[in-house]
């Protein structure tokens, strides 16, 4: 009786954990499909002189991102080890980059990156909600 106990105390434990199942949140493409819109809407107000961050809507959109991955059953540590994962901002880096370049952005051509940006709010994407033109 006693291993029966046991054994079902850690299937309960098992289903019971939603991390169990989840994938790696460099996987996740929800997260990172929000992440790289995140990185392509900095790189254009960085680049663009006529279009700005709104602030409060990346600050609110990374919180409930953040809450996003808690709710999904990830722990603290391992949101925080994924942000802080340098290969990791690397590829979601490239990924925003070569969406920049599909896209017509051209190092040293703002207003290729000005293009890109009111596309993105015209658009009503993740990266032009986190933007707004002057």
């Amino acid at each position: 009786m006693p291993k029966f106990l046991a054994a079902a105390l850690t299937l309960a434990l098992t289903l019971a954990s939603p991390a169990a199942a989840l994938e790696p949140l460099a996987q996740e493409r929800y997260i990172n499909d929000r992440l790289v819109a995140a990185r392509v809407a900095d790189r254009i107000r960085r680049e663009c002189p006529s279009i700005e961050a709104r602030l409060v809507a990346a600050w609110s959109a990374a919180r409930a991102l953040k809450r996003y991955a808690e709710q999904k059953g990830y722990p603290a540590a391992e949101i925080e080890a994924f942000l802080d994962s340098k290969p990791d901002r690397a590829r979601i880096y490239a990924v925003a980059e070569d969406y920049l370049t599909r896209n017509g952005a051209r190092a040293g051509d703002p207003e290729s990156f000005c293009r890109i940006g009111r596309n993105e709010i015209a658009s009503k994407s993740v990266a032009g909600s986190l933007l707004v033109a002057r």
